[in-house]
C-alpha cells in the first residue's frame, strides 16, 4: 500500500485549497451550451415532462413578477409530491398535477417541512447562487453546506441585481473537472492522489466484521423492493442514490433520484401505484429513457477499495457520474459508496 507523510498530505490539500480559491466559477462555463429555467407558474405536470425531455435533473425557477430568479426545481421535488399523492389515493391522477403550479407547491413544501412564521406564512427562503466571479472554493462550499446538487451562476450588471443572466449551473463535477485539468501534467506535486482510497475511508463503507460501526449504513434495496420505499429511504437517508442487490448484496443496479423524471414517460404516473411497483420494474420503465447527462453506462459505475484517489477523482469528474459504488473484486459485493460530496469533503475538510 502507497505511504505518504501527513506533511505530504497537508501540502497536497493546501495545494488544491490555493487552486480553488485563486480560480473563479467563470471557468466552469462551457464554451457552448444552454441552460433551462422553469416559470413558477408553470403547472407541475408541464415541469415534470420539460425535465424528462431535456433529459435534466434539476432547473432554476424564475418569477416573471419579480423579475428574478427565485429558486430551483428538483428531481427530489417530484420524489416529494408523488409521495404527498400517493399518501391520499392508490393511484396518481393527471388532474392533481395539473391543478398545482409550481409555486403552488413551493408553498405547500413550505408547510410541509414546517418553514413558516408566527402569522402561519411560508418564510421566504433566498436563492442559493453564485456569480461568474466567485472563486471555485466558495461554490464548492456554498453546494456542500446547503446539500444542494447544483448552483445557478447568475450574472448582473445592474448594482441592485435586476436583469439577472443566468450563465450555467455549476456543480462539484464541474469543480473536480477543473482541478483535474488544472493537476493533469502535474501530478506529481499532489502525492495524496496515489492513496488507495480504502486508506483513506473517504466515503460510507460496510463496516467489517468485528469493526465498530461509526457511521451511516450503506443503504441498499433489493430488486423486489417497493417504488415507494426507494423514494421513502431517498428522502429519509438523504442519499441521491441507493445500490440494487442480490441476496449476496451484489450490486446489480442503482436507483437515482433523477429516475423519478422517468415515470412522464407516457404519462406513467397516472396509472402506478407506489405500494406495487417494484424497483425492477421502475428501472425497466425508464431503461430507454436515459439522456446524455446520465447513460446508463453512468449510472452503475464502481471503483475497487484498492483504486487510488486520482483514479476515483477522474472518474467522478465525468459529465453525469455523481457517485462510485466500492465493491469487492470478482464478487461485486458492496463494500461502500464514495461521492462527489464526499471528495469534496474531504479535500475541503
Amino acid at each position: 500500500m502507497t505511504r505518504i507523510s501527513e506533511e505530504d498530505i497537508k501540502a497536497s490539500l493546501l495545494h488544491i485549497s490555493l487552486f480553488l480559491s485563486t480560480h473563479t466559477a467563470y471557468e466552469l462555463l462551457p464554451e457552448s451550451g444552454k441552460v433551462v429555467a422553469l416559470d413558477v407558474d408553470l403547472p407541475v405536470k408541464q415541469a415534470f415532462h420539460i425535465l424528462f425531455e431535456q433529459g435534466i435533473p434539476t432547473a432554476p425557477l424564475w418569477d416573471f413578477c419579480k423579475g428574478q430568479f427565485v429558486g430551483v426545481l428538483s428531481a427530489l421535488d417530484f420524489i416529494l409530491i408523488l409521495r404527498e399523492l400517493g399518501n391520499h389515493g392508490s393511484n396518481l391522477t393527471e388532474e392533481e398535477l395539473e391543478t398545482h403550479t409550481i409555486s403552488a407547491w413551493k408553498e405547500g413544501k413550505a408547510y410541509l417541512n414546517r418553514q413558516i412564521d408566527g402569522n402561519g406564512r411560508p418564510i421566504p427562503r433566498n436563492l442559493i447562487h453564485a456569480g461568474p466571479y466567485d472563486n471555485l472554493k466558495d461554490v464548492a462550499l456554498k453546494i456542500l453546506q446547503n446539500g444542494v446538487a447544483t448552483v445557478p451562476v447568475i450574472h448582473s450588471s445592474s448594482e441592485d441585481g435586476s436583469f439577472p443572466q443566468l450563465l450555467h449551473l455549476a456543480s462539484l463535477s464541474g469543480v473536480l473537472k477543473c482541478i483535474c485539468r488544472y493537476f493533469r501534467h502535474c501530478s506529481g506535486s499532489l502525492p495524496i492522489l496515489q492513496l488507495p482510497i480504502c486508506a483513506i475511508r473517504v466515503g460510507t463503507w460496510v463496516p467489517k466484521i468485528g469493526e465498530p460501526n461509526n457511521h451511516r449504513p450503506v443503504a441498499m434495496l433489493r430488486h423486489s423492493a417497493t417504488l415507494s420505499s426507494a423514494l421513502n429511504l431517498l428522502v429519509e437517508a438523504r442519499v441521491s442514490s441507493i445500490p440494487i442487490v442480490d441476496d449476496n448484496d451484489s450490486l446489480l443496479d442503482v436507483y437515482c433520484r433523477s429516475d423519478i423524471t422517468a415515470l412522464a414517460k407516457d404519462k406513467a404516473y397516472t396509472h402506478i401505484n407506489l405500494n406495487q411497483m417494484t424497483i425492477q420494474e421502475a428501472l425497466q420503465l425508464g431503461q430507454d429513457s436515459y439522456s446524455s447527462y446520465e447513460m446508463r453506462s453512468q449510472r452503475c459505475q464502481m471503483c475497487l477499495p484498492s483504486d487510488s484517489l486520482h483514479r476515483v477523482i477522474e472518474r467522478l469528474a465525468n459529465p453525469g457520474v455523481r457517485r462510485l459504488v466500492i465493491v469487492e473484486a470478482g464478487s461485486k459485493r458492496i463494500e461502500g459508496i464514495i461521492s462527489l460530496s464526499d471528495i469534496f469533503r474531504f479535500l475541503l475538510g
